[in-house]
């Protein structure tokens, strides 16, 4: 029986919730019953608020829920319930399966419009309809949307995706549009802007109600005579909501020597009624601070028009009809100034400016100034307005709210993503290659001195992408201070719903491989100081070094320089991290341990920048991944292991987000690109002796692979596509691959083979070799085999994998007697003590479980006394006071807090008293 899909889960679920209707709608007058205390119900999966308390303002809510193997079946629906057992509405789908066909991860959408509440609880039943039930209705020319509260006209072709947004029969935005600036620097002396518009080239309806409504266009932006900046963007909408939210991609294929992006964003009209002294413009500052101004401002003249006027308008409320008002004030109103144009410019980390002018051609007045701006504009009368947004605003400099032509019948909010008041995108190399025309040269030159892998042509941007989250309310009248700086709150911390790390590590999910905080001994406590330290250090370190900017927010630096108290941000290939050595696992491991919000929202900006900007879309080197460096596409090692759909699954199946869905299916295919640019070239190739001709590939349909960073990714692709989908291709091939490594020689000690990439089988090695990377198995590579030996029975796989672990770091005398020799190459010994952990796990072995803590407390370079510290450090040593630890570097920290985690979970029951 194929699997259900998403429209026929989500069809079975709005029957059921008809069904509903009516008990809800006579148990909603019932009162609420207090808050209980009582653990989770049997059965259920507790849901909390990421941040403990109910957000400020409700916008509709997406989550992913894990189940057990075996406890519902694909097309079971179900019901949420507050503590109290009050039925909240809730519209649900599948996400993942187990091998049984039973329901591995399901989503689960929330109303905008439901009460405040600090918990909930999910289990089979039939839902509750929403109070106002959200609709979609497709034409051969467009699609509408009613939330129930307003209604959006969204189209099907053209440079104008939203054509009209209404809210009680009253039109509040039109003409919703994408805009794009492009500065042509092809002749240097002389350079040219050009506007570009979005144009549709597709639409798809993603989901269609009850409750959540998910529409995307695809296209790319144009003017006369040219294409280009493809973008995909996703607009959500919530039953019982006045929100849209907006997920805006682009994805850079210009030449970087001439096309430079000088201001990318969206834009809608809005429609203006009532006078220019009842329009209000209002900017969120920093935290609760608002920038609030009436178009035409009547406090402050030389006389004054009455309070009862001034509150009025402070307030945001109509005034009082001019008969009322001071006669001195009323009969000159055309003498006091309106403005039409306002600016809000966030050009970097520490600091915003707000203008006015009263219209083009004059001068502007600078309003306010402050440090970082919430990224929350609004736009409107007491008849209704716009409020809208760039979430993580100052944090993703430069960015601009802009509004024009307010005094107008029709004035124009555009949020910048990229602000045109900043200097224009410059995406370049950051050298001219320093004579590097050799691999000889490139191996052993930069690569030697700077850890740089550099290749002409390779420090290309084409393909990367970046996406950005947007916000935009319909309001039906100016929103009071309270509310605008509630709406702020939810822009730049977007309610978040989750459940418990005990519940989640019950479920079986991710391999079995991490375990809820544990703090009940000594050496546990020990243990979960370190992780919580190492993460404080680089949750503080990024605010501390602006690990800041359109481009890099979300990574972090590889390796620290001491001398200088600076991260190697200029050297080679010390400086962004792009993942190395699963920094992204490190984080989501951490936070499903502990379920910390800070943890979480550290990990999704990761995640959203290693899988956009870190990795191709498109072109030459897609979908690859660019390995670290100055820039994060800089270095000529384009690879699996940075690209991997391993280091998405967590948020993707902890929020269902569509957008890290897309990326993960681009990776399915992705050993393809393996055939073109092999990993190994430089190192493996004669071409190390200087010459740059390579052989075409004699069978475009096989691929050198190696059964670490390159199977282990593909693998992980392949994996989660088998589970979202049930394919039976994804199936086939994860089999073939896993038996095909297990026949080799050595198993995994053969290190690599030819695949046949349309079924995955991997050819038989001639050779009896024992190889060994260090880096293979730091990469996802144990959390994809854990999984697979979970899901699929496949005993010599699993042999193969279990010998790998066991035998990775045993003693000398031990790899000789079984491989024939002792191992070389096989550092990082501190990060691989979780595979002897996994062995002694699986085989039920004490003697390798003590094997694994005493590998886990011998660093590789040699132990460090005393509990981790870093020291503080002012001027003029440094430019602005922060903290250094020498010894930290980003490697090391993200495969000991792997190796901590899963010890622990893995031979937890091993652990010495004392550390």
């Amino acid at each position: 029986m194929p699997p259900i899909t998403r429209r026929e889960f989500v069809a079975k679920t709005a029957l059921a919730a008809a069904a509903a209707q009516l008990v809800s709608s006579l148990r909603a007058s019932e009162p609420a019953a207090p808050t209980p205390s009582a653990p989770t119900p049997p059965g259920t999966a507790p849901v909390r608020w990421l941040d403990g308390n109910a957000p400020p303002a409700q916008v509709g809510t997406t989550w992913g829920t894990a189940w057990p193997r075996g406890r519902h079946a694909r097309d079971t629906t179900f019901a949420l319930n507050t503590v109290a057992g009050d039925a909240v509405p809730v519209q649900s789908w599948p996400l993942a399966t187990w091998p049984d066909g039973t329901l591995k991860w399901t989503a689960h959408a929330i109303p905008a419009d439901i009460l405040a509440t600090e918990s909930f609880h999910l289990a089979a039943g039939t839902p509750l309809a929403p109070t106002k039930t959200l609709s979609v209705t497709e034409t051969a020319d467009a699609i509408e949307i009613d939330t129930g509260v307003i209604r959006a006209r969204l189209a099907r072709r053209g440079d104008v995706l939203v054509p009209s947004l209404t809210r009680d029969g009253v039109e509040i935005a039109t003409d919703g549009r994408l805009v794009c600036l492009r500065e042509d620097r092809s002749d240097a002396t002389a350079p040219r802007t050009e506007q570009f518009g979005g144009v549709i080239n597709t639409v798809t309806v993603e989901q269609s109600g009850p409750v959540r409504a998910v529409v995307k266009f695809e296209g790319k932006h144009a003017t006369t005579g040219r294409e280009w900046l493809p973008f995909v963007v996703r607009l959500y909408f919530y039953a019982g909501g006045e929100a849209v939210r907006l997920m805006h991609t682009i994805i850079y294929d210009g030449e970087a020597q001439t096309d430079f992006v000088r201001g990318v964003g969206v834009r809608f009209a809005v429609p203006l009624r009532g006078a220019l002294h009842d329009r209000h413009v209002r900017f969120s500052g920093q935290e609760e601070g608002l920038f609030a101004e009436a178009v035409r401002t009547l406090t402050g003249l030389r006389r004054d028009p009455g309070a009862a006027v001034k509150a009025a308008q402070i307030a945001g409320a109509a005034t009082p009809p001019l008969e009322t008002w001071n006669k001195q004030v009323s009969e000159r109103l055309e003498f006091i100034p309106a403005f039409a144009d306002y600016t809000l410019c966030q050009s970097s980390a520490d600091g915003f400016v707000i203008q006015k002018r009263t219209k083009a051609g004059y001068t502007w007045l600078n309003s306010a100034q402050g440090q970082r701006a919430g990224g929350l504009g609004y736009v409107g009368t007491p008849q209704g307005g716009v409020a809208f947004g760039i979430r993580n605003f100052w944090q993703s400099h430069p960015a601009q709210l802009d509004i024009r032509g307010a005094t107008g019948d029709v004035a124009e909010a555009t949020a910048w993503v990229w602000s045109p008041e900043a200097p224009a995108m410059d995406l370049r190399p950051y050298h001219d290659g320093l004579g590097q025309d050799t691999y000889a040269k490139q191996y052993n030159g930069g690569l030697e001195i700077t850890y740089e892998d550099y290749e002409p042509g390779f420090d290309s941007p084409q393909g990367v992408a970046r996406t950005s989250e947007l916000m935009l309310w319909a309001v039906a009248a100016t929103p009071s201070r309270d509310r605008l700086a509630a709406l702020g709150a939810v822009l730049r911390t977007p309610p978040v719903l989750v459940t418990t790390p005990e519940y989640l590590n019950g479920c079986g999910v991710f391999g079995g491989m991490w375990s809820p905080a544990d703090r009940s001994s000594p050496a546990k406590a020990e243990l979960e100081d370190k992780l919580a330290w190492n993460f404080d250090f680089y949750h503080g370190q990024q605010e501390q070094r602006r690990w800041y900017g359109f481009w890099n927010y979300g990574d972090v630096m590889h390796t620290y320089d001491a001398d200088r108290h600076e991260w190697r941000y200029d050297v080679g290939g010390f400086a962004w991290d792009n993942s190395e050595l699963s920094t992204d696992i490190w984080l989501w491991l951490y936070f499903l341990r502990t379920g910390r919000a800070d943890v979480f929202r550290f990990a999704e900006a990761m995640t959203r920048h290693t899988g956009e900007v870190d990795v191709y879309h498109l072109g030459r080197f897609a979908p690859l991944g660019s390995r670290h460096n100055v820039l994060h596409w800089g270095c000529s090692a384009k690879q699996l292991r940075i690209s991997t759909a391993v280091n998405r699954r967590y948020y993707y199946y902890l929020t269902g987000d569509e957008r890290v869905g897309d990326l993960m299916r681009e990776q399915l295919e992705a050993a393809r690109a393996l055939v073109r640019i092999p990993p190994g070239r430089k190192l493996f190739s004669a071409t190390v002796q200087g010459d740059l001709a390579r052989a075409a590939p004699q069978d475009p349909n096989l691929a050198g692979l190696g059964f670490g960073t390159d199977w282990g990714s593909i693998a992980g692709a392949w994996l989660t596509e088998w589970e979202r989908t049930g394919s039976p291709l994804m199936r086939e091939r994860l089999l073939n691959s896993m038996r095909s490594i297990a026949a080799q020689p050595r198993g995994f000690f053969s290190a690599s083979a030819p695949m046949h990439l349309d079924t995955g089988t991997f050819d038989r090695s001639d050779s009896d070799k024992v190889a060994v990377s260090h880096l293979s198995a730091v990469f996802g590579l144990p959390e994809v085999c854990a999984e697979l030996i979970q899901l699929l029975d496949v005993p010599e796989f699993k042999q193969a994998w279990l010998e790998y672990c066991e035998l990775y770091s045993a003693p000398k005398e031990e790899q000789t007697e079984r491989l024939g020799a002792p191992l070389r190459g096989n550092n990082l010994r501190q990060g691989h003590s979780r595979l002897t952990a996994y062995a002694a796990k699986l085989k039920g072995d004490p003697a390798l479980a003590k094997r694994a803590w005493v590998e886990l407390q011998t660093p590789e370079w040699g132990p460090r006394q005393g509990k981790p510290s870093a020291k503080h450090l002012v001027g003029p040593a440094v430019l602005r006071p922060v903290d250094e630890a020498p010894y930290v570097s980003t490697n090391d920290t993200a495969q000991t807090g792997l190796a901590i985690m899963q010890c622990l979970a893995l031979a937890g029951e091993a652990l010495p008293e004392k550390l």
